[in-house]
Formats: C-alpha cells, sequence, structure tokens
C-alpha cells in the first residue's frame, strides 16, 4: 500500500466550513486514485497481497467465530463481552499487531491493524479491541517509560490485560478547565464516566487535572486495588460493557511528562480516529449488505422490493456515504501508517466521514426492513446500537467537525 505526500489543490476556507455543517466530506489533501490525472501525483491506495490475505484470514475467522448469535449472546445476556472470543482472538495475534517484537508483539504496521480493526466492525465483535489496542496499547507505545512498557505491553499482546482510556466526567465536552480528577503525590481521586470496558479493565490510563504545563496529566492506575470502585453503565449497545469508576486515593504512575497530558490526549485521539473510522466503515459495509440482501430476497406485490425506487435510492444513498467515508480512511491510513504531519487533518476528516457514514446506513437499513426491522428478533439492532455508540466513544461528530476545521486552517496557514 504506498501513499506518498501529496496535495490535490487548495480549497476554500469558506467553502470548506459550509461543506461540514451541510455534512459532506471531500478528499481533502489526497490525489485522484487512477486514471488520468494531469500535473499530479498519483496515490496508490491498494493493499499489498498480504494484507489482503490478512483481510481474508479475518473476516473468515469471524464469520466462524463471531456469527450474529455471538453479538446476541452478549446483548440478551449479563456478560460485558465474549471471554472466548476475546482469547481466540488474542491467540491470532491480533491484540500484538502494532506492539514491537522487543515487547511480546508482531511489531507489524497500522496498515495491517485498519484491515482487522474493519473486519471487526463488519462483524460488530462483542469484545475490548478498541479500547485495549486502539488506546491503552497506544497511550503506552507514545508515551509509555520503559519500565511501563516492558510490564504491560506483552501483557496486552497477549490479551492477558485489558486496558483502557478514562476521559469522559459525565455529559459535555471535556475540556482542560472542567476536569475535576485530580492526581497528586501519585494518587488519583475523582470520577470517570463512561468508561467503555471500565468494568473489566486491567488497568485505566486516566486523564487526571494538573497544576502544570498545559493543565492535565495521564496517569496509569491499576483497578484492582482498593482505591478504586466500578459501577457498571448501561449504553444503547448492550453488547459493549461501560462503567463509572471512582479513584479515592488510588495509586497511580504518571505516564509522560507532568503537565503534557492534554496535548498527549489530543495526539493520542487522532491515532484512534482512525482506527476507529476504519471500524466504523466496516460496520456500514455490513449494513448496506444487510438490507441489499433482505430487500432483494422480500417480495411485494409479486416482485423485490429491491426493483422498487424508493429503496434503491436508499440503497444507492448508503452506497455513496460509505464509499466516501472509505476515501477517507486511506487517507487517515496513510498518515497514521506514515506518522505524516497531517494526521490531525487526516484523522478528523476519517472520523466525520465515517460517523456520517455508519449512522446513515445502520439507519438505512432498519428502515429497509421496515417494522421488522425495529424488533428485537431481527439482527439490525447490532449495527444500529454499535453506531450510534462508536459516533460519541471518543467524541461526538460536532467535536470531530471543529478539529478538523482547526487542523485545515492550521494545514492552510503554513
Amino acid at each position: 500500500m504506498r501513499q506518498p505526500r501529496v496535495r490535490s489543490g487548495d480549497h476554500g476556507q469558506n467553502s470548506f466550513r459550509s461543506a461540514i455543517l451541510q455534512g459532506s466530506l471531500g478528499r481533502l489533501g489526497l490525489a485522484k486514485v487512477g486514471g488520468n490525472n494531469k500535473g499530479k501525483a498519483i496515490m496508490d491506495f491498494e493493499f499489498s497481497d498480504e494484507q489482503e490475505l490478512l483481510r481474508e484470514q479475518a473476516r473468515g475467522f469471524l464469520a466462524d467465530n463471531c456469527p450474529p448469535t455471538v453479538v446476541r449472546k452478549v446483548l440478551d445476556g449479563d456478560a460485558e463481552y465474549d471471554a472466548e472470543l476475546w482469547q481466540k482472538v488474542a491467540e491470532m495475534g491480533w491484540t500484538a499487531t502494532v506492539i514491537p517484537e522487543e515487547f511480546g508483539g508482531l511489531g507489524l504496521s497500522y496498515l495491517e491493524l485498519v484491515v482487522i480493526a474493519e473486519e471487526l466492525g463488519r462483524a460488530a465483535a462483542p469484545i475490548p479491541f478498541s479500547s485495549s489496542v486502539y488506546l491503552a496499547t497506544e497511550a503506552l507505545l507514545a508515551v509509555g517509560s520503559q519500565e511501563q512498557k516492558e510490564k504491560w505491553l506483552p501483557l496486552l499482546a497477549s490479551g492477558e490485560a485489558i486496558g483502557t482510556f478514562a476521559l469522559a466526567e459525565g455529559n459535555g465536552r471535556p475540556s482542560v478547565s472542567n476536569l475535576t480528577t485530580t492526581a497528586a503525590g501519585g494518587l488519583v481521586n475523582g470520577r470517570k464516566i463512561p468508561v467503555a470496558d471500565g468494568g473489566i479493565a486491567t488497568f485505566a490510563v486516566v486523564v487526571a487535572a494538573s497544576d502544570q504545563g498545559d493543565g492535565a496529566s495521564l496517569q496509569l492506575v491499576e483497578l484492582d486495588q482498593s482505591g478504586v470502585s466500578r459501577e457498571a453503565v448501561r449504553t444503547l449497545d448492550f453488547s459493549r460493557g461501560h462503567a463509572a469508576i471512582d479513584f479515592n486515593n488510588a495509586k497511580a504512575e504518571l505516564l509522560g511528562g507532568e503537565g503534557a497530558g492534554w496535548a498527549a490526549m489530543e495526539s493520542l485521539l487522532d491515532r484512534a480516529a482512525v482506527l476507529f473510522a476504519w471500524e466504523q466503515v466496516g460496520l456500514a459495509d455490513a449494513a448496506l449488505n444487510q438490507a441489499r440482501d433482505y430487500a432483494m430476497g422480500r417480495y411485494a406485490f409479486g416482485r423485490s422490493i429491491a426493483s422498487y425506487q424508493a429503496i434503491k435510492h436508499k440503497l444507492a444513498g448508503m452506497y455513496v456515504k460509505n464509499t466516501l467515508a472509505r476515501s477517507n480512511c486511506y487517507y487517515g491510513a496513510w498518515a497514521l501508517d506514515s506518522d505524516s504531519s497531517e494526521l490531525a487533518l487526516a484523522a478528523a476528516t476519517a472520523r466525520v466521514g465515517s460517523i456520517q457514514a455508519s449512522v446513515h446506513a445502520a439507519e438505512e437499513n432498519v428502515q429497509t426492513h421496515g417494522g421488522m426491522g425495529f424488533t428485537w428478533e431481527f439482527d439490525c439492532q447490532f449495527y444500529y446500537r454499535r453506531a450510534k455508540l462508536l459516533s460519541v466513544n471518543i467524541g461526538s461528530e460536532g467535536y470531530w467537525q471543529d478539529r478538523l476545521i482547526t487542523a485545515y486552517e492550521q494545514t492552510n496557514a503554513a
């Protein structure tokens, strides 16, 4: 997968802001793929043969080990995740994908990880992969000390430890000024809610207020200690567990520099946003395929409902949004894998496009199924619930629109 750094041309600031507000994203900073593109470099977005083989293997593995019955088992039951599936995923080495070999990982690239993320999204897998891999692992890789990496990365790679990321403190957009969780003298106090996979995680990377630097610090807190209490929180997606976590003089280790936590957090969210975007694109494609298959097999008045123009328009609209989101995800994958200076722009672009595509596809899938699509017995809810959850888990669409506009303005000013 070859992605040279290219730029396709300038977009006016006002027209860009207007496009954002209308929910329409172009392929920012990208040349056309294929064909004649006079005077501009051509960006090749083909995955390598090895990466396509990985996709084929991942899709086959999840078809066998994560069919809809597995998702429904977690959705209907009391478990917060499917422990058997998690163990199998770890045995496949997916949790170790980008962890360096010196820490027990596979040392592969982010291009392999986005392939896995897409297939996990397609299966709506009920496991803590995003919390542990996209966030906790990335935090340790980015700002962890050598000692912290040696302790935790091998456990994360093997799936023995599950990590999570604790930022939100209730309703509203988190900011340095409204952080109430504090850290001092190696102890953390405060309350984080909701924390994805907080009830099952071994440790959490906690964003806490600091009186130094940018006003925040990252703290690594082991959750199995007397200073930590956890309470389950129900969200729209019952197949993913969430918790409220209270810290009362909980022992903690500083991650990175004191007073450098907010900048580290924003960088971490940029990296995670690309991975979440690929997961959302996989989910969006699954919802589209489910809607298409149902429409082709459902007959009304002697003909398939897929032959009616209203249904065709729904399916075509889903396809267009999914395709646009995927093109933005390619940009994000390139920026993440190459550690490009455009990562903030690429991440926000991918994130906004994938939120729009996944939520739209999930909603239209339900509508295509008609009244039955709203029932508990139908599987449409898997994609709807997951799409809604993923649309807010590391910031809402509005948050990422603001990040996108800011990154675009900074890129133009450079």
